[in-house]
C-alpha cells in the first residue's frame, strides 16, 4: 500500500472543529473536542467504541447539531446549516451501516447523491420537460464516465444493489457519496466487515480520491494499519474527549493512546 500524499506548506485548513460539546440526555458524546483538518489531507478519527468518533461525524454532516462550539468549512461558519444544505457547500458522507437503497440499481442509488447539483426544477422533473431528460442523460453519463469506471464497477450499473456482495455495496455507498461532488469526504468505517482483498482496494480508491481528485478526507477506521498508512493525522478520542493529535508516528508513540485504545507501545 503506497503512503498517502503529503500535504505541502501551501496548503491551509479547509475544515476546523472548535470547541464541540454534545449531550444526550446525562451522557456526554462530545466534551470540548477541537482539531483541524487540512485541504488535500486525509485525517483519521480513531478511538475505541463509545469514544464519540460517529457524533463527531454527525455533528459536520449536519445530523447533530452541538450545544457548544462551532464548525467551519473554509472558514465560513456552518454549525447551524441544516444537513440536506451541507453537500451543496461541498460536504458528503458515508455511513458506518450501508445506507442504499437495495431494490433500486447502482446507477440509480449513485444518481441520487448528484440531486443537489441538479438545475432542472420540481415541475420540470414530474413533468420529464425536455430540459429534465437531458440534465438526466448528461447526469448519466458523467457518473458512469466519471464514477463509476474510477470505482471499477461501472459493469454493474444496471444491477440492483441487493444483489451485489458486501464489500461492492460499500464501494457503491462511496460513488453516491463522490457523486455529491464533495470537497470533503467524511467516511464512517469504510473498510469495517471487508477480507483482505477487499480492505486494499478500498485503501487503493481512498488514495486515488485523494490524490487524483483532491478532495479532503476524515474517515473513522478501526483498523490501525489501514490508518497509520493512510492518514497524515490522527485524531484520538476517549469518552467524548480528544486526548491525542498528531502524524501517526506522534500517536502511535503517546502514552495516552496506548493505553485508551492501542493497548500495546510499539
Amino acid at each position: 500500500m503506497r503512503p498517502a500524499q503529503a500535504v505541502g506548506p501551501d496548503d491551509h485548513d479547509i475544515l476546523a472543529a472548535e470547541g464541540l460539546s454534545l449531550s444526550f440526555g446525562g451522557v456526554q458524546a462530545l466534551a470540548d473536542v477541537s482539531f483541524t483538518v487540512g485541504k488535500g489531507s486525509i485525517t483519521g478519527v480513531i478511538g475505541p467504541n463509545g469514544a464519540g468518533k460517529t457524533s463527531l461525524l454527525n455533528c459536520i454532516a449536519g445530523f447533530y447539531r452541538p450545544q457548544r462550539g462551532r464548525i467551519r468549512l473554509d472558514g465560513r461558519d456552518v454549525t447551524r446549516v441544516p444537513a440536506d444544505r451541507r453537500p451543496g457547500l461541498g460536504l458528503a458522507r458515508t455511513f458506518q451501516n450501508i445506507a442504499l437503497f437495495e431494490g433500486m440499481t447502482v446507477l440509480d442509488n449513485v444518481k441520487l447523491g448528484a440531486h443537489a447539483h441538479l438545475r432542472t426544477n420540481v415541475f420540470q422533473a414530474l413533468a420529464y420537460s425536455p430540459a429534465a431528460r437531458r440534465e438526466e442523460r448528461a447526469l448519466r453519463e458523467e457518473l458512469e464516465r466519471e464514477i463509476l469506471d474510477f470505482l471499477e464497477i461501472e459493469h454493474l450499473r444496471r444491477r440492483t444493489v441487493g444483489s451485489l456482495a458486501y464489500g461492492l455495496q460499500k464501494r457503491v455507498e462511496l460513488a453516491r457519496a463522490l457523486a455529491m461532488r464533495p470537497r470533503v469526504l467524511l467516511l464512517d468505517e469504510p473498510i469495517a466487515g471487508m477480507n483482505e482483498e477487499e480492505t486494499e482496494d478500498m485503501a487503493r480508491f481512498i488514495l486515488d480520491i485523494q490524490e487524483e481528485r483532491g478532495v479532503t478526507i476524515v474517515l473513522i477506521e478501526h483498523d490501525m494499519g489501514v490508518v497509520m498508512d493512510l492518514c497524515q493525522k490522527v485524531v484520538v478520542l476517549s469518552f467524548g474527549e480528544k486526548i491525542a493529535e498528531g502524524t501517526p508516528a506522534e500517536v502511535q508513540a503517546s502514552p495516552e493512546v496506548i493505553r485508551a485504545y492501542l493497548g500495546t507501545s510499539r
